[in-house]
């Protein structure tokens, strides 16, 4: 079994997750269903096959996040050190086309939020960053053409 590499603040986000389907969603959506049921000819019942779908996006998700939940292995990225980028770090990047800096940390895929600045350590630049120190160069293949990036600092918090 593959541990899921991941933040605290991850791991807590995926079990507050789980915990509002279980107790808020799965109640609804089983009382959604009993009323569809109550409106008569399940066949023509738009709102009973409509329930019925969603509760079963919902009892997938729970599957997902419960299989999620037990393979988690926990970073703790206060206690990383260091000046090499690792899973958890929070990377200072200059373009060096432009000189435009920017801040990503590198977290698990479930974490990933770009507008967030936080990268999927799955993704090309965070799997590019890997094991650079600071003062290193990287560059990427995007979709817009290669970049290039220095390292300008590395910091776990």
């Amino acid at each position: 079994m593959l541990k899921i590499p991941m933040t605290e603040d991850g791991f807590v986000r995926l079990e507050e997750e789980l915990k509002q389907l279980k107790s808020v969603e799965r109640p609804a959506i089983i009382r959604a269903i009993a009323e569809a049921r109550e409106h008569g000819d399940l066949s023509e019942n738009a709102e009973y096959h409509a329930a019925r779908e969603r509760q079963s996006f919902i009892e997938g998700r729970v599957m997902e996040l419960e299989d999620k939940i037990s393979r988690a292995e926990i970073i703790d990225v206060s206690k990383l050190t260091g000046k090499q980028v690792k899973f958890g770090a929070t990377v200072t990047l200059i373009d060096e086309d432009t000189d435009e800096k920017t801040v990503y940390q590198i977290v698990g895929e479930d974490e990933a939020d770009i507008k967030s600045r936080r990268l999927a350590v799955t993704a090309p630049l965070a799997r590019a960053l890997i094991n650079k120190s600071v003062g290193e160069t990287v560059e990427v293949t995007t979709p817009g053409g290669s970049k290039s990036y220095e390292i300008a600092k590395v910091q776990f918090k």
